[in-house]
């Protein structure tokens, strides 16, 4: 595996496993996936780091790479799919992480946008299917058997919408297998289900018109530790998501929020307040 130390430091029974993350970037690769829960088709994408040569784009079907990595669910907003959140999916995959990526039903590109499947917990369920399909691929005959790491459990991400699925995952309609999150410009979808026991990143532009900052900070202050909130200061709904001034700062600390969480990176998580800075951003953490 090119670059990846994947050492383990220290390990305790009820501890997080302790790691070095990948530190040279993977080519990275996609599979689809035809799932569903129900009714409800689950057409999944999942990204991942291959073997070869670095591409701007992934490849499909290509080998996987040597070692086995954690497994982050990414959530899209309304109308987007996974490859408009690629400024996020792929940096992922190509940082060592296993990303599946559901288009969902009702709210990705070219459906009505039913808002409300977000709000009856139909997405968060939707995401919980499809990380249960994915941790399947680890064993039996496929060619991902043996590469998915799940040792510090799973993590979730998403924006807008696919930030409130993702908080969902952590309060209304939990899934006590994700250990790390990070709910993009998401509001507040509950109160903390015991049963999850997550750290918890949430990233915010302080005047963002769709979904209300404050309603982001009530939800912050709910969750225990460890926990962090990312401010961009005078941003609305979404430039720091794509190519606005502070997108390199998102990318690098939510990479950093994954591989501490996943990894169990400390070098990672003391890097955290270094990634948020400039820009205007502002950081806030209880981290233990």
């Amino acid at each position: 595996m090119s670059g990846a130390r994947r050492e383990v430091l220290a390990t305790a029974a009820g501890a997080s496993v302790l790691r070095s993350a990948p530190d040279e970037p993977f080519p990275v690769g996609v599979r689809e996936f035809a799932w569903s829960r129900g009714d409800r088709s689950l057409v999944t994408r999942v990204f991942y780091p291959s073997r070869g040569s670095l591409d701007s784009a992934p490849r499909p079907d290509a080998p996987i790479a040597d070692g086995a990595f954690p497994v982050v669910a990414w959530s899209h907003g309304r109308g987007g799919n996974p490859e408009s959140y690629g400024t996020h999916v792929l940096p992922l995959a190509r940082a060592g992480f296993i990303v599946a990526a559901p288009v969902f039903p009702t709210t990705a590109t070219g459906t009505e946008g039913k808002v409300e499947d977000v709000y009856n917990g139909s997405q968060s369920r939707d995401v919980s299917e499809v990380i249960t399909r994915t941790l399947a691929l680890n064993g039996g005959g496929d060619m991902f058997a043996g590469h998915l790491d799940t040792a510090n459990g799973v993590g979730a991400a998403g924006h807008s919408l696919g930030g409130m699925t993702t908080h969902g995952l952590l309060t209304s309609w939990p899934d006590a297998r994700i250990t790390a999150a990070i709910a993009h410009a998401a509001v507040d979808m509950g109160a903390p289900a015991a049963e999850v026991a997550a750290k918890v990143l949430f990233v915010h532009g302080d005047q963002d018109p769709i979904c209300d900052y404050r309603l982001a900070r009530r939800a912050y202050g709910a969750l225990p530790a460890s926990k962090a909130f990312m401010t961009h200061s005078g941003q609305g709904h979404d430039e720091f998501i794509w190519n606005g001034p502070t997108y390199p700062q998102t990318v690098e600390t939510s990479l950093d929020w994954m591989r501490w969480s996943l990894y169990g990176d400390t070098a990672a998580r003391d890097r955290l307040p270094t990634d948020a800075t400039g820009g205007g951003i502002v950081w806030e953490s209880e981290l233990e």
